[in-house]
């Protein structure tokens, strides 16, 4: 008998949507907490003697995790459209509370020398592994349970979700800010949000272990098998790199205004620590606000023109708006230029979820979208190293709001080949 969605009695599609993005809360609010204490996380495990070369470690180890999300996608992502939307997306929490646990109990350099960075590089590797194919499987997994004319605004939900991991980490920073010493912090205080990850796992395993599978996926006769889906997806490569393309706005300019807003806000351009995580819990809410706004908007424009117009934007104002914060550096003029960045990204990012869904041909639909997305992370998840390199290389504090806009290129060129043709545009402003 179906275990489809809709013959489940009194069971919501908010319920379903929320069952389905719960899992996307872990893994977003650890990527968040590490990059909120990459300072402290580099004295602990990579001490130099050297403050940016500590930074600069611990940023390289946090974007360490997203080489692995392309293993993650094909392996996971072949397992989802082989066995299941639900199954897949299990073992990828699974996965991900692994590494979250590497990361929070591991003891520092110096009580365990070597092994101490060696073993947070194993967790960090798992947590790109196994969410290489988490973020893919739940925007497939709410596409397919859409209702007609609304997908768009079912797939915010899954980037919306994530806000609330920004949200709560960010406002879990201020509360400790306020009661922790700043020496304390540093030593021992940054773990406390990573044991707190670590208490939830039990309640997200039992929420998503609730989660039903997809009509469509259930409706599908034939499920492919690993070398079929392998072969489909070289045979597609074009799409593939062409989504990875579009994606790498996406993970840029995310990266850029959550994870590094807290170290840049504190070490360039030295406001506390609260200053910069309030500013980051608001950019969370701003996101959450703007996410499904921008993918209803989508279902009626169509995706091609919400795209173009937030590249476009984002090409013209992203490095004259940080050139303007460096210059008259304070807690309001962070707040107005990261929630001026928020719009772009969440406008963008709104449309860009659900295209990429429809682009990607329906049998390998996961295993596709996760690829594109994992190899854009390649380049966007490193926003945090990159843009601290490029400060201390040109002496531009400014420097990743030019970053961003080169992002914003990619994306701006790949949806131009995406939808070069008016019946594609056309397919996908009805899909």
């Amino acid at each position: 008998m179906s275990s489809a969605i809709n013959a489940v009695p009194g069971d919501s599609k908010a319920r379903t949507v929320f069952r389905a993005v719960s899992g996307n809360f872990l893994e977003m609010y650890d990527f968040m907490v590490y990059g909120y204490y990459a300072a402290a996380i580099g004295a602990a495990y990579f001490p130099a003697g050297n403050e940016f070369v500590s930074l600069m470690l611990a940023f390289s180890v946090f974007g360490a995790g997203f080489l692995m999300r392309p293993l993650g996608a094909i392996v996971l992502g072949a397992y989802m459209d082989r066995h299941g939307r639900r199954k897949g997306l299990l073992m990828s929490l699974t996965l991900m509370a692994i590494g979250t646990m590497c990361v929070a109990f591991v003891p520092g350099y110096a009580t365990i020398g070597l092994l101490a960075p060696a073993l947070v590089l194993v967790g960090r590797l798992l947590q790109g592994f196994s969410a290489g194919a988490e973020l893919g499987g739940v925007s497939v997994y709410l596409a397919e349970i859409a209702t007609k004319g609304n997908r768009g605004f079912f797939c915010a939900w899954q980037s919306a979700s994530q806000q609330v991991a920004v949200v709560f980490a960010a406002a879990l920073g201020v509360l400790l800010n306020s009661v922790v010493p700043a020496h304390e912090m540093t030593s021992w205080g940054w773990r406390v949000p990573f044991v707190i990850g670590c208490l939830i796992v039990p309640f997200l395993l039992y929420i998503r272990r609730t989660l039903r599978e997809t009509d469509e996926f259930e409706a599908r006769r034939h499920h492919p098998s690993l070398r079929e889906i392998t072969r489909a997806i070289v045979a597609n490569y074009g799409i593939v790199l062409a989504g990875m393309g579009l994606v790498i706005m996406t993970t840029t300019s995310f990266y850029l205004i959550t994870a590094y807003t807290p170290t840049f806000g504190k070490v360039e351009l030295k406001l506390t620590s609260l200053d910069a995580l309030l500013v980051t819990v608001c950019v969370g809410v701003s996101n959450f606000i703007w996410l499904p706004i921008a993918g209803a908007v989508s279902d009626r424009l169509g995706r091609a023109p919400v795209l173009i117009a937030c590249t476009v934007l984002t090409v013209f104002t992203a490095y004259p708006a940080m050139q303007w914060l460096v210059g008259a550096p304070s807690f309001a003029t962070l707040l107005v230029v990261e929630l001026w960045l928020s719009t772009l990204y969440a406008w963008y990012n709104g449309a860009m979820v659900v295209a990429l869904t429809e682009l990607m041909p329906v049998h390998v639909r996961t295993t596709g979208f996760s690829m594109a997305y994992s190899l854009a992370t390649l380049v966007g998840g490193f926003t945090p190293a990159i843009s601290t390199w490029l400060i201390h290389t040109t002496g531009d504090k400014a420097a990743p709001g030019a970053w961003m806009s080169v992002a914003a290129v990619c994306g701006m060129v790949a949806t131009l080949f995406l939808y070069r043709s008016k019946a594609t545009r056309e397919q996908y402003k009805t899909a």
